[in-house]
C-alpha cells in the first residue's frame, strides 16, 4: 500500500495548484491513500489572514475541511482522500488550536515546530554570531518543544523533526543535544504517534531527507513509528522518492510503517 499524508496547495500561499490536482498526481504516481494537510491558519492572531504567503486565512479553513471531504467522495472509487492539516505548534496557544480543530473529522493532524522564540527555524540569520554554547541551546530547546509536541494530545505525525537543518545545515553538527534528541523520540513512541520521513529536505540547503539516518535509527531503537510525507508543494512531487525511503527504512532494520484514518494507526509492512 503506498502513502503519501504531507501535502500543501493553494491556500497556503506558497504552493501551487488545488487539492484536486494532487489528488490527480497521487493516482498517476500509483498512490493508494493521499493526504491532504495544508498549513494551519493562525488562529490566535488578531487578523484573519496575518501572512497570506504562508498559510490560510482563519475564515477560509471551514472551506478547506469542506472541499476536501467533497473530494474524498467524489474519488472514493479511485483513491483513499485523508483529510489532514499540518499544525504549527505553539506551546501557549495549544488549547485554542485544540478547540479549532475539534469540529471537524480530521484522520490526522500534522505538529509541526516551525518558529523557536519568536524566530522561523529556516532563518539562516537566527545562527549569526551564536557561539557554540548559544547555538547548543537553540537546538536543545528545539527538541524540547517538539517533545512537549508529542505529549500534547493533539498530533497523530510529528512533522520535519530536524527541519531546523533545512538552510543551517551545520545544525545536524550540532553536539551535545542527543539526550534530548532521544526524549523526544521516546514521546513519540510512549504516546503511540509517529514521526515523517519528509522528502522536502532535498529542496533545502541541507539536500537529503528528514529526518537523518542517525535520528531514524534512534527512533527504531526507542519503537517509533515512521509514516511517509514529500510535503509537496508541487503535484510533481506527490510520493516523491517514497520507493526510496522504504529501501532505506529496511535496511535501518524497520519492518513498518503507518498511516492514519480516523486517527487510527494502520500499520502498512515494509
Amino acid at each position: 500500500m503506498k502513502f503519501d499524508l504531507h501535502t500543501h496547495h493553494i491556500r497556503c500561499g506558497h504552493a501551487s495548484d488545488s487539492i484536486r490536482d494532487y489528488i490527480e498526481a497521487a493516482i498517476g504516481a500509483g498512490l493508494d491513500v493521499i493526504g491532504i494537510s495544508d498549513h494551519s491558519p493562525y488562529f490566535a492572531h488578531e487578523h484573519d489572514h496575518p501572512q497570506p504567503g504562508i498559510a490560510m486565512a482563519r475564515s477560509e479553513f471551514p472551506n478547506y475541511v469542506a472541499e476536501v471531504l467533497r473530494l474524498k467522495e467524489q474519488y472514493k472509487d479511485r483513491i483513499e482522500v485523508l483529510l489532514g492539516v499540518e499544525s504549527d505548534f505553539y506551546i501557549d496557544q495549544i488549547e485554542l488550536y485544540r478547540s479549532a480543530y475539534a469540529p471537524y473529522p480530521f484522520d490526522y493532524i500534522i505538529g509541526s515546530v516551525h518558529q523557536t522564540r519568536g524566530v522561523s527555524i529556516f532563518n539562516r540569520n537566527r545562527w549569526k554570531d551564536k557561539d557554540e554554547a548559544q547555538q547548543l541551546d537553540e537546538k536543545k530547546y528545539y527538541y524540547e518543544l517538539i517533545r512537549r509536541s508529542a505529549e500534547s494530545g493533539l498530533f497523530q505525525v510529528l512533522g520535519h523533526i530536524d527541519a531546523m537543518k533545512g538552510y543551517y545545515p551545520g545544525f545536524a553538527d550540532i553536539a551535545g543535544a542527543e539526550a534530548d534528541i532521544d526524549e523526544a523520540l521516546k514521546a513519540v513512541a510512549a504516546n503511540d504517534l509517529s514521526i515523517e520521513i519528509n522528502t522536502s529536505g532535498k529542496t533545502k540547503d541541507c539536500g537529503g531527507w528528514y529526518p537523518s539516518d542517525a535520528v531514524l535509527e534512534r527512533a527504531l531503537h526507542f519503537g517509533a513509528d515512521v509514516t511517509f510525507g514529500s510535503d509537496a508543494h508541487l503535484p510533481a512531487r506527490v510520493g516523491d522518492e517514497w520507493e526510496a525511503v522504504r529501501s532505506r527504512l529496511r535496511e535501518i532494520g524497520f519492518t513498518r510503517w503507518v498511516f492514519f484514518r480516523q486517527k487510527e494507526k494502520i500499520a502498512v509492512p515494509l
